[in-house]
């Protein structure tokens, strides 16, 4: 495709694109003449890669260099997972996130159905507090709501096998963590700390938590994942 094409495709004028290639960010295209130079479909996910880098990490061109060689070296599915994950956790999203009033709002944006929206509500997955008479949701229950709307459509749904009572059960065992931990922690604390400094340290303590809970479970899933593909690669070769 020609440099226009790539241009609208990406909503990246075609300066931007040129000074990209000056800095290394871009490979050189293959040149077609004195004056044309050919884009492959490449450009289009590598140019929508960098302005993903800059808009939602602040990134300068001298840093998003290092991560695109980086990046080149991983495989499709750690490349599938960063550009998943990297629409869930930006830095912006953290600054200006807000509150959702409404249910129907809630839907809209997030993508989920009423019947579903119901039936996490009633798990506990998703909470909401009543305000004037409106029910109010949080930027995690927003979220939540996009990813369980994001698990259906790569796969992870009822229809594929999986068994949505799952996440009602995952709920309930933080919940119980939550509840027993939080009033060690405010029993333990509550003499020793001050109020300012109580607060403190529980909003660290709840990243740190979240952040462990995260990485933990993808530690585990790869573990298992390895597991089963060594026992499929080994029932395999007896069958062979």
């Amino acid at each position: 495709m020609k440099i226009g094409e790539l241009a609208r495709r990406t909503l990246v004028p075609k300066e931007t694109i040129h000074y990209y290639v000056r800095e290394g960010v871009l490979r050189r295209p293959q040149k077609k003449g004195k004056n044309t130079a050919e884009y492959s479909e490449d450009y289009v996910d590598q140019i929508r890669f960098i302005r993903g880098l800059q808009e939602n990490y602040f990134l300068p061109l001298s840093v998003i260099k290092k991560v695109l060689k980086r990046h080149k070296q991983k495989s499709i599915s750690e490349k599938s997972s960063f550009e998943l994950l990297s629409g869930y956790f930006r830095p912006v999203d953290r600054l200006l996130s807000g509150e959702v009033s409404g249910s129907e709002a809630f839907q809209e944006i997030t993508g989920l159905s009423a019947k579903w929206r119901e039936k996490m509500e009633s798990w506990g997955v998703i909470s909401h507090e009543i305000r004037e008479g409106r029910p109010v949701y949080s930027q995690d229950d927003v979220i939540i709501g996009k990813l369980l709307v994001d698990m259906d459509r790569l796969g992870f749904g009822p229809k594929d096998g999986y068994n949505p009572e799952d996440l009602k059960e995952i709920a309930d065992f933080i919940r119980d963590y939550v509840e027993r931990s939080q009033k060690n922690y405010y029993q333990s604390s509550l003499e020793r700390l001050s109020s300012r400094d109580l607060v403190s340290r529980g909003s660290k303590f709840t990243e740190v938590m979240s952040l462990f809970f995260y990485h933990l479970y993808r530690k585990m899933v790869k573990e298992e994942y390895g597991r089963l593909l060594n026992d499929l690669g080994g029932s395999r070769s007896e069958h062979a």
